[in-house]
């Protein structure tokens, strides 16, 4: 194994386990019920026990809502004269959209600067689930970069008492590599945009894809966004329909590249320019999002940190968090998001790396 087993995708009755390594292995995960009961989940989509010689999934599924199980990965080399590893165990709990309290935290931007990274897993409690909105990486120009990016970041186990729903930024679109990232991430229906209940709080997850039109020349054609959020457009409609986010409470949209931004000149391609805000993803998904009534969208991507209310032409608040400085080796911006759900209210707090409160957003429940 070259990282620890990483629990993405969580759900209301199960979750991934995503975990590297080095060589043709295969593996398995087993786990344990604080009744006693135990088993191991051993097949992929096909039929054969997962194997690969750089990374290892296992989907786990039929886990009652809010559920906590202990689960451990067992990696076994295909060539038997290696021994084969069992990981530490690790408690994972689902998702329960019955409870009446929910509690997430948001990263972003750590673009793969490991101070950043120590500082935001020492501050992060454990949540129901860690948001991490987008740019894990500056650019794929290495294939080995995916494992220590993603998986074991600074060597670190950040899925450990927070499992990651991972967003999909600008930078981690780009580079030679880029189009491999979906081996290591997982999503609870294998596409780059989601939808998940956590008590009285439904999520929605968008690609934004990247900050230019696809056919700008600095892409050389290997980019098609375009299509892919027309596709998210007539998702969200689908999605926001279903009882469990149209009677929630409490609605919040999680996308990398801001819908809002404090100046929204229209940005020149040709000289350089490139989005503070996504106008196209906005222009696709505004009136879906009005229409559901979603109260705010988290997002990154500026390395500013910024709130924007809600207003009558934009009925739903705007909270981006910063990411450390990308010119300078100065961690000076970059911050998290601590959200709290009750019955009452729903609290998104924005701190820096020192503590400070830097924005404090109160949302009200939806009748």
């Amino acid at each position: 194994m070259t990282s620890p087993p990483v629990v993405m995708a969580p759900r209301s009755d199960g979750f991934e386990v995503v975990w590297g390594v080095r060589g043709l292995s295969r593996g398995w995960i087993e786990w344990e019920a604080a009744d006693g009961s135990n088993g191991t989940v051993t097949s992929d989509a096909f039929g054969m026990v997962p194997q690969d010689h750089r990374v290892l999934r296992v989907r786990a599924g039929g886990i009652p809502a809010g559920t906590a199980i202990r689960v451990r990965a067992i990696t076994e080399p295909v060539d038997r004269r290696l021994r084969r590893h069992e990981s530490e165990w690790k408690t994972v709990r689902t998702l329960d959209a019955a409870s009446d309290t929910a509690r997430f935290a948001v990263w972003n931007d750590t673009h793969q600067r490991d101070d950043t990274l120590r500082a935001l897993h020492e501050a992060t409690p454990e949540v129901d689930v860690l948001i991490w909105n987008g740019d894990l990486c500056n650019d794929w120009k290495d294939p080995s970069w995916f494992t220590s990016t993603v998986l074991n970041p600074a060597g670190l186990d950040v899925s450990a008492g927070r499992p990651l729903a991972i967003v999909v930024g600008n930078h981690d679109v780009r580079g030679a590599w880029a189009y491999q990232l979906e081996d290591f991430v997982a999503t609870p229906e294998g596409r780059p945009f989601t939808a998940f209940r956590i008590g009285p709080v439904a999520c929605i997850v968008l690609h934004t894809g990247e900050d230019k039109p696809d056919a700008h020349p600095t892409f050389e054609g290997r980019v098609a966004f375009e299509p892919l959020r027309a596709e998210q457009a007539e998702w969200l409609r689908d999605v926001t329909a279903r009882p469990e986010f149209a009677d929630a409470p409490y609605r919040v949209v999680f996308c990398h590249i801001p819908l809002r931004w404090i100046d929204e000149t229209v940005v020149d391609y040709d000289a350089d320019g490139y989005d503070w805000f996504s106008r196209m993803s906005r222009d696709a998904w505004h009136d879906a999002l009005v229409e559901w009534g979603a109260q705010i969208v988290v997002s990154g991507h500026t390395h500013y940190r910024a709130s924007l209310p809600a207003t009558e032409e934009f009925p739903y608040a705007q909270l981006i968090s910063g990411g450390p400085d990308a010119e300078t080796t100065s961690d000076e911006a970059a911050a998290w998001i601590d959200g709290v759900a009750s019955a009452e209210e729903l609290v998104l707090t924005m701190r820096d790396l020192g503590g400070e409160v830097v924005h404090e957003v109160r949302l009200a429940p939806l009748a």
